[in-house]
């Protein structure tokens, strides 16, 4: 079976009408959701870009692959993956796909797509690369003027110097886009790929929509800001939170911008998802104009959330909030029932054995990757009811890790102040429940669930946690095997 793989970068679940959005403009996803699968519950191991994207390529949880920072801000990590690291598309190509990529790369700084196997541009960084020379030679083969931008939006550091920049205008046209370029050369792909007799893989990576959103006056003014709902957690105090917190949102320089200019953003945030949506749309025109949608399965996801403004914060960091560790994850597989939305908890890392399983491949290399392809109908299946992320830093060394259960949130910091939430009552996570008394056993459980996960995992991480904590205040059970339903749900 063919794969289509859609990816995008720091992308919110709640910009699509296929998870609510009643404003958004994204239509082809939506009909992707209403034709296959929509998974309610799909987080990134990691919400940072090149962990994330190695543990997609490799199938193993960073903590295991140790790639742990973007490389533009490493903090001590390693820079790329091992010479001899298992990847899926290696896989693939020994069993004889084609496999091409297109868009955005960013597992590692040195190591490029081509060394794992795949066709494509090698297109690196963390945005568009706009001086690339094949983007370039598009814009001269099509007459198209050069990128250009205006009406920048930043806030000011706590220095009084400019903030990062936050939006702008794009004076191009739709054609002239590197969404509008990356769409075109996948389509090209495509036609290559259609017209030769194996199976293909294609991963189309959007660089978008990561801030900056810079698009084109249409999409920087689809969304009438005055009809954006800003976010409940925009009244955090960071009381009882990690002071790390309080520290990103003067990086961001959120309080030194109007609340009239963050609902701007978030129109604007909401004008690039839909420019990307209809890029999408014209390779899923040219999917059914070569005839290739009864043997290719789709899937569309993102490496890992965004703030816009939640929280009082931007882009993404060391706070586990649900924002930016629950995205999108949508999946068709050709014969399937329409429509399912499944609520299990999944993650980014499960596409690398459903790749596996759906080209035919053992998927048991990706060691802590498992196949969502008996979820993708309507029937029962069994599944863990939890599930565990991990942060290793952006900018300095911040290790954490986080369980969230159907009602709880537990997210250990070692170095600050744990958290604790309580996502029925609270589910935009303003108060901290950690220390309440009444939490007391709840907080026990789901220290030792987590212990058990990591432990069993074999992420040295559990260490830590005996090591920080009172084991009998944590009553740590290194039998446990199952949590009494009623308090730990």
């Amino acid at each position: 079976m063919n794969v289509l793989f859609l990816m995008t970068d720091q992308h919110r679940a709640d910009t699509l009408g296929a998870y609510g959005n009643r404003l958004a403009a994204t239509p082809v996803l939506d009909e992707l959701a209403r034709t296959g699968t929509r998974f309610d519950r799909w987080y990134t191991p990691t919400a940072i870009c090149t962990p994330a994207r190695a543990s997609l390529l490799t199938g193993q949880a960073p903590f295991r692959h140790k790639l742990l920072a973007n490389h533009e801000r490493n903090v001590g990590y390693i820079e790329d993956l091992p010479d001899d690291q298992w990847a899926f598309s290696t896989a693939l190509r020994d069993a004889g796909y084609n496999c091409g990529l297109i868009g955005k790369w960013h597992v590692g700084h040195h190591r490029r797509a081509a060394d794992f196997g795949f066709d494509g541009p090698d297109l690196p960084g963390w945005h568009n690369p706009v001086d690339h020379p094949d983007y370039l030679d598009y814009l001269k083969a099509n007459d198209l003027p050069p990128y250009e931008i205006h009406d920048r939006v930043r806030g000011t550091l706590p220095n009084g110097g400019p903030g990062n920049l936050l939006a702008a205008r794009l004076r191009q046209p739709v054609e002239a886009t590197f969404e509008h370029y990356l769409a075109t050369r996948a389509i090209e792909m495509l036609e290559r790929y259609a017209a030769e007799p194996k199976p293909f893989f294609l991963q189309l990576n959007f660089f978008g929509p990561h801030l900056p959103y810079i698009v084109p006056d249409e999409y920087f003014d689809m969304f009438d800001p005055e009809l954006v709902e800003l976010p409940k957690s925009i009244a955090e105090t960071f009381a009882g939170k990690p002071p790390v917190q309080a520290n990103y949102s003067a990086h961001w320089t959120f309080d030194t911008m109007p609340l009239e200019v963050t609902r701007k953003l978030i129109a604007v945030y909401w004008g690039y998802v839909a420019l990307i949506d209809m890029e999408i749309g014209r390779v899923m025109d040219a999917m059914r104009r070569l005839g290739l949608n009864d043997d290719t399965a789709v899937f569309f996801t993102c490496d890992h959330g965004e703030f816009t403004g939640a929280h009082r914060l931007h882009d993404k960091g060391p706070a586990m909030y649900e924002d930016i560790y629950r995205t999108p994850g949508l999946l068709r597989i050709p014969g399937q029932e329409p429509g399912v939305v499944r609520t299990e908890f999944v993650s980014l890392l499960d596409c690398t054995a459903t790749i596996l399983e759906l080209a035919g491949i053992d998927p048991a290399p990706a060691v802590d990757s498992r196949s969502l392809v008996p979820l993708a109908s309507t029937h029962e299946v069994p599944w863990e009811q939890d599930i565990v992320c991990e942060f290793h830093g952006h900018h300095f060394p911040y290790p954490q890790r986080m369980i969230r259960t159907d009602r709880y949130k537990l997210v250990v910091n070692p170095d600050s102040t744990n958290e604790l939430y309580d996502l029925f009552t609270d589910p935009d996570e303003l108060l901290n429940v950690y220390g309440h008394p009444e939490m007391a056993e709840v907080r026990g459980r789901l220290m030792r669930r987590l212990y058990q996960v990591l432990r069993d995992r074999g992420d040295n991480f559990y260490h830590w946690m005996t090591s920080m904590y009172d084991v009998g205040d944590v009553s740590y059970d290194p039998t446990l095997s199952g949590l009494d339903e009623a308090t730990y749900r």
